[in-house]
């Protein structure tokens, strides 16, 4: 190749360093871990909670806040199951677990997932990949063609931009206030900012509570059919090493104990997080798909 074809590569100085942690043994990575789950979830926090002094009076900023405070929170939960990972999968999955950490789809389908109530992996895979469709159908006929509506939430709430609607039209889109019709709705924190929080309390935010964490659910690789009932068991004895080594805070209540248990995802190091492509020939074919089911087909 012609060296000035070949792309420079500049000092790895700056932000989005990330993927240095793949450079690190597995006890320095711990420990850098460590150091900043805190500095996620007090920035995950102060989103939050400025969100919700701008709730009655600012609405689009807000609800922009309470999005930063999610994917914020998300991070936490990305670092955590690079840490769930078994120590056999680590090597070859941690360059990956690491580009979600700076992927928007895959840190709002990890902050959303915090909620699902899969039976095992295998369908969490299922809801996983429904929600990074480029495209999908809308309307009791299918007649809508919507974009990915994770990342068309975030981006239209965030900025001012063109779109296009099916008639090729263009149209200006301007972010709303999202509270306008709904002012008085209650304000609950988000899921996956809960958890987060939870593991702090319980002990996982230090190198002793990731080491803790790496040894229980690394011992056990979700697959396929792997589920809450096995993780139950694994957060169970983690939660009993945790307390026998003195690591939970003085401040750990009952319902950080019960958002582990009931709020925790299984690990999801083995799903795939990128948009999947969906063409305009494939949903114009779904869309006749769901008419004639509805009308009745003609040729049978």
């Amino acid at each position: 190749m012609d060296a000035s074809k070949k792309k420079l590569k500049g000092p790895e100085i700056g932000l989005h360093q990330a993927k240095r942690l793949c450079q690190l043994d597995q006890r320095r990575r711990l420990e850098f871990i460590a150091e900043g789950l805190p500095v996620l979830l007090k920035s995950a926090q102060c989103f939050w909670q400025s969100s919700q002094l701008l709730r009655q009076s600012h609405g689009r900023e807000a609800k922009v806040l309470e999005g930063f405070a999610k994917e914020e929170a998300a991070k936490i939960l990305i670092l955590i199951d690079s840490v769930r990972c078994p120590p056999k999968l680590i090597a070859s999955k941690l360059s990956q677990i690491v580009g979600w950490f700076y992927d928007h789809l895959a840190r709002l389908i990890y902050a959303e997932a915090v909620s699902w109530k899969p039976m095992h992996l295998a369908q969490l895979r299922e809801y996983v990949d429904r929600e990074r469709r480029g495209h999908y159908l809308e309307g009791r006929a299918g007649e809508y063609i919507m974009p990915n509506w994770t990342i068309y939430e975030r981006e239209s709430r965030l900025y001012v931009d063109v779109e296009a609607y099916q008639d090729n039209a263009l149209n200006w889109s301007a972010p709303g206030d999202p509270y306008s019709d709904l002012p008085f709705l209650a304000s609950l924190t988000p899921p996956a900012l809960r958890v987060a929080a939870a593991m702090e309390q319980v002990g996982m935010f230090t190198l002793k509570g990731l080491k803790a964490v790496s040894d229980i659910w690394g011992s056990l690789e979700y697959r396929d059919k792997e589920d809450h009932h096995d993780g139950s068991k694994l957060t169970e004895r983690l939660l009993e090493r945790l307390h026998s080594e003195g690591l939970m805070l003085g401040t750990t209540q009952q319902d950080d104990i019960s958002a582990l248990y009931q709020d925790w995802q299984i690990p999801m190091y083995n799903l795939d997080f990128s948009l999947i492509p969906v063409t305009l020939e494939e949903l114009e074919a779904a869309q006749e798909r769901k008419y004639w089911s509805m009308v009745g087909d003609p040729r049978w």
